[in-house]
């Protein structure tokens, strides 16, 4: 069941999904060669807790981090570690925070000092096509409508959507309905309506679309290793259309 947020509690939301925002920016500043994702993950923790959050991640189905932090070819819930961060890198760091009773969820990826071209195009590239799901959560569209501008802007610049890790409702639940894959045909599944609320993070590879997850249980790897890419924002569907909340106030 897709649970309609009123427009106050749309904007409690607009605190943890600030707060989010503020968090990788913070953990952002400080990603260069030679600092662990363990350091990250800390940076992130005092920062949330200081500013009067709790981490939505931490002690999730046994989560052990603050930040999910996937370097490379590691597309998501990578395992913060004494692992340095190299030149040439690039990192995905997935945060999600609680307060007043909601969360906010969002990722970025980072480069790590200079970064290859290819590694550029696919950062570009995944944000942009965030950006297009984003603009069709709007109402009166239909859920698929987002996946489609995801998936046609990934493909058309020869790169591929995972198709096995999705988007999701959010709200006082990390995880609500609806699921909001990256890929599908516009004009097909539930109509958008004003108090939806979404996370929607496209998942991009630059070689194939298929993963896998290591032994560790948790981190999610392109099968192909070839990098991978992750941004995601949490957004309103509003009568005026779709408004991001995980942007600092």
């Amino acid at each position: 069941m897709i649970r309609l947020k009123s427009p106050e509690e749309v904007e409690t939301m607009r605190k943890s999904a600030a707060l989010v925002a503020a968090t990788l920016d913070h953990v952002g500043s400080h990603v260069q060669p030679g600092v662990t994702t363990q350091e990250l993950d800390r940076l992130a923790l005092e920062f949330i807790r200081k500013n009067g959050g709790t981490p939505s991640f931490l002690g999730y189905r046994g989560y052990k981090y603050t930040i999910c932090a996937s370097i490379n070819d590691e597309v998501v819930h990578g395992l913060p570690s004494k692992r340095m961060l190299k030149d040439g890198d690039i990192i995905s760091v997935d945060v999600g925070v609680i307060m007043d009773g909601f969360h906010g969820d969002a990722a970025r990826t980072f480069p790590v000092g200079k970064i290859s071209p290819e590694a550029e195009k696919l950062l570009r590239v995944t944000r942009e096509s965030l950006e297009k799901g984003v603009a069709k959560a709007a109402p009166g569209g239909r859920l698929g409508d987002i996946s489609a501008a995801i998936q046609e802007h990934v493909e058309q610049n020869g790169m591929s959507i995972v198709r096995s890790l999705v988007g999701h409702g959010i709200g006082q639940d990390l995880h609500e309905d609806p699921q909001i894959p990256n890929y599908g045909k516009p004009g097909v599944g539930v109509f958008l309506k004003p108090g939806m609320v979404f996370a929607i993070e496209p998942m991009v590879n630059a070689g194939g679309w298929e993963v896998e997850t290591l032994n560790d249980g948790w981190t999610v790897v392109s099968a192909d290793h070839s990098l991978a890419a992750h941004f995601e924002h949490t957004v309103a569907v509003t009568e005026t259309g779709p408004l991001v909340l995980t942007t600092k106030a």
